[in-house]
């Protein structure tokens, strides 16, 4: 009666502490080894007009810059101005002048974990310069320009003129093959360069218009007006990539991928001859305690059988 009273507390003690030892070392490992998706926003602008233009005065020796901008935005903002006016000392008094007058002047930029866009829209615009309060430096129907980064793939820019165009009081047909060159005596001209896109790995950049300006207009006291113009303007830059998951166990009723077979080690030793001298030379791995403990609890259940054994015979 004894021996037995002794036998299965000894007996259970050391089922669950094995147990409890094999059991934890997986359990803990994988929780270890997962892997949580992270990802950073993308960013995105987008500009309606952009002016960096230099006005020189007649009877100065001095140049005014003109560098205005309607409705540039950054994510996550949207803006419509349809109209654009700007004072330079020295020109018609001080007076203010229009810029830009347009029906429609949109602009709007997004960006979350996943996507960045970058969205302009210029619809029956009008664009003066100083000194030519009368002929407009460019006139058009419509541009659109749209500038898209999605994490994962790669950015698209795309820029589109629709409609006709007048330059200076000339219509012109503008192409894709390079720059359109305007001229008109005793006034100026003008270069325009038509839906200009670039890419790269992570951002996209689409202008829809983009003219290179130089008036003599000899009024209002303006001598010359030099520089550059941006119209419909966006652009956008990846998201982050999200980190990859852990690997998933294979779906039910699929068979694992066979694991190719290990090189033999150039020093091959009689297996168990150096286990414990092994193990402090590498380090041992991660599951290393929970193994250690399943066989001291395997161990502790020995001993205790046999202690009862000798009992026994005694």
């Amino acid at each position: 009666m004894n021996g037995n009273t002794f036998r299965m507390p000894v007996r259970r003690l050391a089922t669950v502490a094995a147990a409890t030892a094999l059991a934890a070392g997986p359990a803990a490992l994988a929780g270890a080894g997962t892997a949580h998706a992270t990802g950073d926003h993308g960013r995105a602008s987008a500009t309606v007009l952009r002016t960096g233009l230099d006005v020189s005065l007649l009877n100065k020796t001095v140049n005014v810059p003109l560098t205005v901008t309607l409705n540039e935005v950054r994510a996550p903002e949207s803006a419509e101005k349809t109209a654009l006016t700007a004072r330079l000392d020295g020109v018609d008094g001080g007076k203010p002048f229009s810029v830009l007058r347009a029906d429609v002047a949109q602009a709007k930029a997004t960006a979350t974990a996943t996507k960045s866009e970058g969205r302009t829209e210029l619809a029956h615009a009008r664009v003066h310069v100083p000194g030519l309060p009368l002929l407009s430096l460019i006139e058009l129907e419509k541009v659109t320009s749209t500038a898209t980064c999605e994490a994962g793939k790669a950015p698209v820019a795309d820029a589109n003129l629709l409609g006709a165009v007048t330059v200076l009081g000339k219509k012109v047909t503008l192409t894709t093959g390079g720059p359109t060159e305007v001229k008109v005596p005793g006034v100026g001209e003008v270069r325009l360069d038509l839906s200009r896109t670039q890419t790269t790995s992570r951002t996209a950049a689409a202008t829809a218009l983009e003219l290179d300006v130089s008036v003599n207009p000899l009024d209002l006291n303006v001598a010359e007006v030099d520089g550059t113009l941006t119209l419909a303007e966006a652009t956008c830059e990846s998201p982050a990539a999200p980190e990859s998951e852990a690997a998933q166990p294979p779906a039910k009723g699929e068979e694992p991928a066979a694991e190719p077979e290990a090189e033999p080690a150039a020093d091959v030793r009689p297996q168990g001859a150096r286990a414990e001298a092994d193990l402090a030379e590498t380090g041992g791995s991660s599951a290393t305690p929970y193994i250690a403990a399943g066989a001291a609890a395997l161990v502790l259940a020995g001993g205790g059988a046999l202690v009862l054994a000798r009992r026994r015979r005694g």
